[in-house]
């Protein structure tokens, strides 16, 4: 059986490097933090229409994301059809049902009271965008053989945080959606046995008369250690 022959990596200059003063660098830093301090995770959206090149240039910034060996195992399916929505809405709440009246066990549901969540998801009909986010647990190439993808889910992990940070950025809002299972999306959305649900983030704009729990972040003490 003969070597497989490895090509030897390519490099280039790093152009797109900017190098900011420590002064600017203190004010970016803070000024960044203001503004995700003002994202809120939101249930109550608007049907206002949302044009489709904000939303690819969003997924395009998540496909900026660090991501092991540079496999990108992630796929983005950003769903706008009102009949697809409403599918995907019907067979959510089938496991939230589940999962309100029995599969989740009540310290989770204790957890879940200040939020006021529960097992209706209209959210998923009104929002003009789902993107469902899919891990590639392994790639096939050209040939049809099975390539390996290392820290998959690490890496979509990034991607979507980067994905709700340019939503917010556009002055969008969103919600991080988790029925479990989410096999269903599979069969929806047609997506093939190598990608595994990870996410439905719900995207739009908020209700004119929206409301979010209130709710506060751990301090920078209770986060993180100087050492």
């Amino acid at each position: 059986m003969g070597r497989t022959v490895v090509a030897e990596p390519n490099f280039l200059p790093l152009p797109s490097y900017r190098e900011f003063p420590v002064e600017e660098m203190v004010q970016r830093a803070t000024s960044f933090y203001e503004e995700l301090r003002r994202r809120r995770t939101v249930r109550e959206f608007s049907d206002r229409p949302v044009p489709r090149e904000i939303i690819e240039h969003c997924l395009l910034a998540a496909g900026t994301a660090p991501n092991g060996a540079n496999m990108q195992p992630w796929h983005f399916v950003a769903v706008s059809d009102p009949e697809l929505k409403r599918k995907i809405r019907i067979a959510a709440e089938g496991e939230e049902r589940e999962f309100y009246s029995g599969r989740a066990p009540q310290e989770w549901l204790d957890a879940l009271t200040n939020l006021g969540t529960d097992e209706h998801k209209p959210f998923l009909e009104t929002a003009p965008y789902l993107i469902a986010i899919f891990t590639q647990r392994y790639g096939v190439s050209p040939d049809g053989r099975q390539v390996k993808h290392y820290y998959a889910t690490e890496s979509v992990g990034i991607a979507t945080g980067m994905l709700i940070t340019a939503v917010h950025n556009v002055g969008l809002v969103s919600l991080t959606h988790t029925p479990s299972p989410m096999g269903f999306l599979n069969a929806l959305l047609g997506r093939p046995e190598n990608e595994r649900p990870f996410l439905l983030l719900v995207v739009g704009y908020p209700a004119e008369d929206a409301t979010v729990p209130d709710i506060s972040k751990k301090s920078l003490r209770e986060i993180a250690t100087f050492l």
